[in-house]
């Protein structure tokens, strides 16, 4: 399989180079030049994807790991990435990743049709795009999940909503869930420390909360440069204000990696401290993440404020909902997609090597 193919996104420019239009980003590139996702580049007069059909690796994890907690709860995923970014995040925990330059590291080659028919047979609801952002394989993230479409398996991508209009319609067209990086609330800290636009990424998140694609938002919460009460604050009130209270919000634990080694882990009262002023601004279902915390990482009732799902980290305890997602207690329903009993998956990690078995042409 060719792992190399054109795309649409792009226009040419009067001094010879070509616009990539599926970010911000905007990068120009003459002949042979790269963006600096470095998975699209310019050949001949055109852009190229050049990750089609290959993956840094296949694993099933629980989908409450993407996180999800409102988007069939319990269930197991199948998760597989590229290589390359379009940000660049200096605590990226995936920074082997999304900063890979080899494509040597994409050792597992499997078409559309192959990744859906693994899921399926792996007994995998749903699978995801994450450890790097579909938004730069774009082409390929859409083929899957087509394919994944036609013989009932959804599709969910892990990004951060750096995208521009036209490619955002066209991916989220053919996705079920996301959740999305809102890395900050300041375009200081996108600036700085991501190398992006806060602007972008709200804009994003105001178009979804337009379709039909369920959605959940997580804030990685670093000491010192986002997780002030002003900036929980505003970024909260923003949400409510412009995505409603469903929208739940995951608050997790930063731990030192990749460019930022000196900055401590994030305390659990940090997090707690976040759910708090999340849920005092009118957030109906705000967690905590990367810690083990029971309360802070389970379900409620709007309502009735009835435990309906109680988790430790990815393990599911007691689960107090029928089929369609409604309480059991006073039959509010809960915001999200729920289709049948919730699953028995719990916090495994299963690698899983499709390699040549699931190639085929695009």
């Amino acid at each position: 399989m060719d792992a190399t193919v054109p795309t649409r996104h792009w226009h040419p420019l009067d001094d010879g180079r070509v616009q990539c239009d599926v970010c911000p980003r905007a990068c120009k590139l003459r002949d042979g030049q790269r963006g600096l996702c470095f998975v699209r580049a310019r050949e001949g007069d055109e852009v190229v994807l050049t990750t089609y059909g290959r993956s840094s690796g296949f694993c099933v994890d629980p989908v409450e790991k993407k996180p999800l907690n409102h988007f069939l709860p319990g269930t197991s995923i199948l998760s597989f990435g590229t290589a390359g970014c379009n940000l660049a995040c200096r605590f990226c925990q995936n920074w082997d990743i999304s900063k890979s330059k080899e494509m040597d590291t994409l050792a597992d080659a499997a078409s559309p049709e192959g990744i859906a028919r693994a899921a399926k047979q792996l007994g995998c609801r749903s699978v995801a795009f994450t450890y790097n952002d579909p938004t730069i394989f774009l082409e390929y993230a859409i083929d899957v999940a087509d394919a994944c479409h036609d013989i009932g398996v959804k599709a969910v991508a892990v990004t951060a909503g750096y995208i521009c209009p036209e490619p955002r319609a066209e991916l989220y067209g053919h996705l079920d869930a996301a959740n999305v990086d809102l890395k900050g609330f300041t375009e200081d800290f996108y600036r700085h420390v991501c190398g992006g636009e806060l602007g972008a990424v709200l804009e994003t998140l105001e178009y979804l909360h337009e379709t039909g694609v369920w959605f959940e938002l997580t804030t990685l919460l670093i000491p010192g440069l986002n997780d002030s009460d002003s900036e929980i604050d505003a970024m909260t009130r923003w949400v409510v204000e412009h995505l409603g209270p469903d929208v739940p919000m995951h608050f997790t634990a930063f731990h030192p990696d990749f460019k930022m080694l000196d900055r401590p882990p994030t305390p659990p009262e940090t997090l707690t401290r976040a759910r708090r002023i999340a849920l005092a601004n009118g957030v109906r279902h705000a967690y905590t993440g990367n810690v083990h915390d029971t309360a802070g990482q389970s379900t409620f009732c709007h309502h009735c404020g009835d435990r309906l799902i109680q988790r430790d980290w990815y393990q599911l305890g007691d689960y107090r909902l029928d089929d369609a997602g409604h309480c059991a207690r006073c039959g509010t329903r809960l915001p999200g997609v729920f289709d049948g009993p919730a699953g028995g998956w719990g916090p495994r990690r299963q690698p899983v090597i499709l390699g040549r078995s699931g190639s085929g042409g695009r």
